[in-house]
C-alpha cells in the first residue's frame, strides 16, 4: 500500500498567467512568471537540495543549501528566493556548488546529535536527507567550544544547551536538534497566523522560543501542528511518533469534527494509527489542520468507548450486553409493537451530522420506508436550520454560495454571529492572511473574539450588538446604503425583482430602521453601524460570513433572509471574493441536510407534498410515501410527553446535552419505552435509552461527508470497526431485520442511490470522487466539474427575491430577577457536547466550561476571578466558575456546553426560531450570584446519571 506521497516544490506557486521559459541543466521548462528557480527545476524534475525551504511558506534564503550558478550572473544565488526570467541558463550541480553544499552541511552536522539511528525521525529526516544528497562522508569540526548539543562541556555546565521541552501533549520541541531554519516560526506566521514563535538571540545564540521564552504549553500555540509538519528535522516531534514508529502505508481522509472538511493523512502502522498529516491537495484546508484534526483522534481508542451492543427494559436498571442479532430483533420488535399499539406515527428517529451521507441517507430511508412516516430530524434543526429557509426563500437554495479559496479575492470581510478561529479554526487562518494582505474586517458579535483584535489585523469596525438585535442592526447596515444611494442598481435590475427591491427599499429607509434608533436598541455607536454600512458597500468585494451567532434566534431566518438582501443589494454575489457564507459547525451538517433529513423534505431539499418526488422514491423503495410532513425534534419530545410519541431511533447525536431546555428533553426521553441510541460512548441521551448500539469512528468506514462549502468529499476506511460493524451497515442490518429488502454491499452503492435520485448529486460516485479529489455540489450534466461559485449568471429561483424584515423583539425579556442575557458558544479545543474531544489530550486546555462575565457585572456581585458561580434563568439553574473578562460586554455572560457536568442548557429556554423552531440558544434572561457549590439539579442529574451507566457483569458459569 505504502505512504501517500506530495511533491515538496520549495517554494509556493506563481498566480501569474504570464509564462516564461527558461533552461535548467540543459532541460528547457516553461513556467507562470514569479516562480522561484527552485520551483522550476522541479516542475522540470530536478530536485535541489534544501532546508529552510518548503512550498507551505515563503521562501527565506537561509539554509545557503540551494545555490545555484547562472549563466551571466556573478555568485552563487540561492534558487528560492531567485524568481525565473526568460532565457535563464541555470546549472544546479557544478563542482564549485558541491563543495559549498557540503561544506555547509558540515558545519549543521558539527552543532547536531548524531543519534540518527535512535532518533524519532530516523527515516522522515530532511537534514539526515540532505546529508546524503549532497554527499557528506565526514565532518572535520569537533564538538569542542560552543555547541547545543550537550548538557555539559567538559565537566561544566553548557548554558546553550537547552532540555527537551515535552509540556504539549502532542509533540515535542528538543533544542538540540534545532538548526534555525525558521521554518516553524513562518509555518506559525503565515499558515496559522497566531505568531506565537520567534527566533531570540542572534548568530550562534539563535534558537526557537515559544512566546516570551516560554514552554509550548504556556504560550500561545494553538497546537495546530503547523510547526511540527514544517520542521525538517527531530527538533518538533508528534509523541506517536516517538512512541510507535515511523508510519509505513497511508490512506487520504475527511476529518470528523466542524464543518470545514480538512483533507488528511492518515500515517499507519499496521492498524494502528501514527498520525494525520493535513492533505495538500485538499482542496478545503490546502495542508494546514488545526489541534483537532490533527491531534484528537484518541477517543477511536478510548477505554469509556462502547464495543457491544447492550439492551435493558427499564432505564433504572443496568446495561445488559447482547449479540448484534439479539439488540436489533429487540429493537424491530419494540418499534413494531409501539407503532401496533400507539399507531404508525408514534416512532421517529434523528440522524447524524458526524455520520457520513451514506449513512444518513439509510436512517431517512429507513423512517420514511421502513416507520412509514416523516418523524426524522437532525441536529441541523438546533443549528442551521433558518439557513436552509433563508436562503431558499431569497436565493432558492439552502447553502452557502462560495468556495473557500473565495476569500482569496475578498476586499471586506464581513463576519456576523460566528468565531472562526475557535469554531472553524483551519478556514480563519486562511481568512486571517487574507486581512494581514490589507483586506477590511466587520464584526457583528456580542464578544470582542480573538479575530477582531490578533496579530497584525484589527477589525475596521466591532458591532458589539445587544443579543437578540441582530435583525435590527443588520436592516440599519441596509438602512444606510438604500439611503445614501450606496446600493448596485445595476445588479439588482438584471438579477433582481425590482418592484420587490423597491418595497424592501421604501421599508428598510424607514426612521425606525436608522442606525441612531437601532444603536440605541442594541447598544452600538451609530456612527459605527455607518461606517461598517458604507465600508461594505463601497470596499470592492464584500463576503459575508456568519454561524450559529445568527441561526439561534428567534428571528433566526429572518436575520439569514437580511443578510442575503444585504449582500443583493450591494451586488455581492455570482463570483469569486463575494457571497453568503453560513460557517456550519459540524463535519456533515450540511450533509445531513442534503440528505433529507428533515420532516418536510426528501433528499435534494424538494417537499414530501410534491407527487412527482414522492413517484421517484416510490417506484425506487416498493412503499406509499406519507405526503404529510412529520415531526421535528422538538415536536416530538412535546408528543412524548403528552403521551403520542414512543419509539426513538437517535443516531449519533446527544440530544439531552446539546438541545435547549434540558429539563424538557429529560421528560421527553423518559416518557418514552424504547430509546435507541446509536453511538461511540453511553452518552447524556443514553441515560434513557433503552437499547444501546455501539458507533464506528470515521477511520473505521467509507463514504463521503459534505462540508459548509457543499464539497463532497471521501471517507476512507482505515482500520477494521472495533465494533464489528460500520454505522451503515447497523442500520441496514435493522431495517433487514424489520423486514426491508436492503442488500448494500458497500456505500458506494449508496451514494449511487442519492445520484439517482437527487439532481444536485446525479454526477457524483465514488470513482468520480476518486478521480476529481473532491466536487461542490450541484454536480450533474450541467456541471460535470462541481459548482464552485453558486448564482454566477443568475439564482436557482430565477429573480433573486428581496423580502421584508421587521424586527419582533424576543419573548425572552431581562427585568430586576435576571437583569444578564446569556449567550454560548464553542471554544477552540473541543468540539460540540465534548464526547469527543474531552477523551482526548485536548482536555488539557479546557477542562471545564467557565462563565465569562464582564469585570463591573463581577464587582456589583462581589465575584473575583475562579469564584464558583450560580447561574439562574427562568427555566433553571446550575454552577460553574467565573471567568472574569471584557471580552463580554457590560450586561452580557457567555458559556461553553462541552462539559454535561454543568449541562448549560439547563438554563436556555424553549423559545425558537418563528420558522424553522431552531433554539434561541443565544438570548436567556439570567442572574449570577456566587455559590459555593453544585446545584442540587446538578447533584440529582449526576447521580442519575452514573446509576443509568451501570453495566452488569457477566457472572462465572458455575
Amino acid at each position: 500500500m505504502g505512504l501517500v506521497q506530495e511533491i515538496d516544490y520549495g517554494t509556493p506557486a506563481s498566480t501569474s498567467e504570464k509564462q516564461v521559459t527558461l533552461t535548467v541543466d540543459g532541460f528547457t521548462v516553461t513556467v507562470p512568471e514569479g516562480t522561484s528557480i527552485m520551483r522550476a527545476s522541479m516542475e522540470a524534475g530536478i530536485a535541489i537540495p534544501k532546508l529552510c525551504a518548503t512550498d507551505m511558506v515563503d521562501a527565506f534564503g537561509s539554509c545557503r543549501l540551494c545555490l545555484v550558478e547562472i549563466d551571466g550572473r556573478n555568485g552563487t544565488p540561492s534558487s528560492c528566493t531567485t524568481p525565473v526570467a526568460p532565457g535563464m541558463v541555470v546549472h544546479t550541480q557544478t563542482g564549485r556548488l558541491k563543495d559549498i553544499r557540503r561544506g555547509v552541511m558540515e558545519l549543521y552536522i558539527s552543532d547536531h546529535p548524531l543519534d540518527c539511528l535512535t532518533c524519532a525521525a530516523n527515516g522522515d529526516c530532511e537534514l539526515q536527507t540532505q546529508a546524503g544528497v549532497v554527499g557528506l562522508r565526514d565532518v572535520r569540526y569537533g564538538y569542542e567550544g560552543d555547541n547545543h548539543v550537550f548538557k555539559k562541556n567538559d565537566g561544566a555546565e553548557n548554558f546553550k544547551w537547552m532540555a527537551k521541552d515535552e509540556s504539549n501533549p502532542y509533540f515535542t520541541y528538543d533544542p538540540s536538534k534545532c538548526i534555525v531554519c525558521s521554518r516553524c516560526v513562518r509555518a506559525c506566521e503565515e499558515v496559522q497566523g497566531t505568531f506565537a514563535l520567534t527566533i531570540e538571540g542572534r548568530g550562534f545564540e539563535s534558537r526557537v522560543s515559544p512566546g516570551m521564552h516560554q514552554l509550548f504549553i504556556d504560550s500561545e500555540c494553538v497546537s495546530c501542528g503547523a510547526c511540527v509538519q514544517a520542521c525538517p528535522t527531530a527538533t518538533l516531534s508528534e509523541k506517536s511518533v516517538i512512541k510507535i514508529g515511523q508510519p509505513e502505508h497511508s490512506v487520504v481522509t475527511t476529518c470528523a469534527y466542524c464543518g470545514v472538511g480538512c483533507s488528511f493523512k492518515a500515517e499507519m502502522r499496521g492498524d494502528e494509527l501514527v498520525r494525520m498529516v493535513p492533505y495538500k491537495d485538499g482542496k478545503a484546508n490546502r495542508g494546514h489542520s488545526c489541534v483537532k484534526g490533527r491531534f484528537a483522534y484518541g477517543y477511536s481508542t478510548h477505554k469509556e468507548r462502547i464495543l457491544n451492543p447492550m439492551i435493558r427494559e427499564k432505564v433504572t436498571d443496568p446495561w445488559r450486553e447482547v449479540s448484534w442479532e439479539e439488540a436489533l430483533t429487540h429493537t424491530a420488535n419494540e418499534f413494531r409493537r409501539i407503532q401496533y399499539q400507539y399507531g404508525r406515527t408514534s416512532i421517529g428517529g434523528i440522524t447524524s451530522s458526524r455520520c457520513t451521507n451514506e449513512e444518513t441517507y439509510l436512517v431517512q430511508k429507513l423512517i420514511r420506508q421502513g416507520f412509514r412516516n416523516n418523524n426524522v430530524d437532525t441536529c441541523a434543526r438546533v443549528c442551521h436550520s433558518p439557513t436552509g429557509y433563508g436562503l431558499g426563500q431569497t436565493f432558492g437554495t439552502s447553502a452557502g454560495t462560495q468556495d473557500f479559496d473565495s476569500i482569496e479575492q475578498t476586499d471586506v470581510v464581513m463576519i456576523i454571529g460566528a468565531n472562526p478561529t475557535d469554531a472553524h479554526p483551519v478556514f480563519a487562518s486562511r481568512m486571517k492572511k487574507r486581512l494581514r494582505k490589507g483586506a477590511k474586517l466587520i464584526v457583528l458579535d456580542p464578544r470582542r473574539t480573538d479575530i477582531v483584535r490578533s496579530a497584525h489585523i484589527e477589525a475596521q469596525h466591532h458591532l458589539p450588538l445587544k443579543p437578540g438585535t441582530n435583525v435590527a442592526v443588520v436592516t440599519a447596515l441596509a438602512h444606510v446604503i438604500v439611503t445614501e444611494g450606496l446600493f448596485d442598481e445595476a445588479f439588482i435590475r438584471e438579477r433582481c425583482d425590482w418592484d420587490e427591491f423597491q418595497d424592501w427599499a421604501s421599508f428598510v429607509a424607514l426612521p425606525e430602521n436608522s442606525p441612531e434608533v437601532v444603536g440605541q436598541l442594541a447598544n452600538v455607536d451609530p456612527e459605527e453601524i455607518r461606517g461598517a454600512a458604507r465600508l461594505f458597500a463601497t470596499g470592492g468585494n464584500g463576503a459575508i460570513y456568519y454561524g450559529l451567532g445568527v441561526t439561534e434566534h428567534s428571528q433566526g431566518s429572518t436575520t439569514v433572509i437580511a443578510i442575503a438582501n444585504l449582500a443583493m443589494a450591494t451586488g455581492n454575489i455570482g463570483r469569486p471574493g463575494v457571497g453568503v457564507n453560513p460557517l456550519r459547525g459540524q463535519n456533515n451538517v450540511q450533509g445531513s441536510c442534503d440528505m433529507g433529513s428533515f420532516p418536510h423534505e426528501l433528499p435534494g431539499y424538494r417537499h414530501v407534498s410534491g407527487d412527482a418526488v414522492r413517484d421517484i422514491y416510490e417506484s425506487l423503495w416498493g412503499v406509499k410515501l406519507d405526503d404529510e410532513p412529520g415531526l421535528r425534534i422538538p415536536n416530538m419530545l412535546d408528543a412524548a410527553v403528552d403521551g403520542s410519541f414512543k419509539g426513538l431511533y437517535v443516531q449519533g447525536e446527544d440530544i439531552l446535552q446539546s438541545d435547549p431546555d434540558t429539563k424538557h428533553v429529560a421528560a421527553g426521553l423518559a416518557a418514552m419505552e424504547c430509546v435507541v441510541v446509536h453511538d461511540l460512548f453511553l452518552n447524556e441521551t443514553a441515560n434513557y435509552a433503552h437499547v444501546f448500539l455501539p458507533g464506528s469512528t470515521f477511520l473505521e468506514k467509507d463514504g463521503t461527508f459534505t462540508n459548509a462549502e457543499r464539497r463532497i468529499n471521501r471517507v476512507r476506511k482505515v482500520m477494521a470497526p472495533k465494533n464489528g460493524l460500520a454505522d451503515w451497515e447497523v442500520t441496514q442490518k435493522l431495517a433487514q431485520t424489520m423486514g426491508l429488502d436492503w442488500n448494500y454491499q458497500h456505500p458506494s452503492e449508496i451514494m449511487d442511490e442519492i445520484a439517482k435520485t437527487t439532481p444536485s448529486f446525479a454526477k457524483v460516485s465514488f470513482d468520480y470522487l476518486d478521480k476529481m479529489g473532491s466536487v461542490q455540489w450541484p454536480c450533474n450534466e450541467q456541471a460535470p466539474e462541481g459548482t464552485p461559485i453558486m448564482h454566477i449568471s443568475g439564482f436557482v429561483r430565477g429573480k433573486g427575491k428581496f423580502i421584508r424584515t421587521e424586527y419582533v423583539a424576543t419573548d425572552e425579556r431581562t427585568g430586576p430577577r435576571f437583569p444578564l442575557l446569556l449567550t454560548t458558544g464553542r471554544i477552540l479545543s473541543q468540539y460540540n457536547v465534548g464526547a469527543q474531544t474531552r477523551r482526548t489530550d485536548n482536555i488539557m486546555w479546557h477542562s471545564e466550561d467557565r462563565l465569562e462575565i464582564h469585570p463591573h457585572d463581577a464587582e456589583n456581585r462581589g465575584l473575583r476571578d475562579g469564584d464558583w458561580v450560580r447561574l439562574t434563568s427562568r427555566s433553571g439553574e446550575t454552577t460553574l466558575r467565573a471567568l472574569i473578562t471584557d471580552k463580554v460586554s457590560p450586561g452580557v455572560v457567555y458559556t461553553t456546553f462541552h462539559h454535561p457536568d454543568t449541562q448549560a442548557n439547563v438554563i436556555t429556554t424553549d423559545f425558537s426560531d418563528w420558522a424553522t423552531n431552531c433554539p434561541e440558544y443565544k438570548v436567556t434572561a439570567v442572574q449570577v450570584g456566587a455559590s459555593n457549590g453544585p446545584s442540587e439539579w446538578q447533584l440529582d442529574y449526576d447521580e442519575q446519571a452514573r446509576n443509568s451507566r451501570r453495566i452488569a457483569t457477566l457472572e462465572a458459569a458455575e
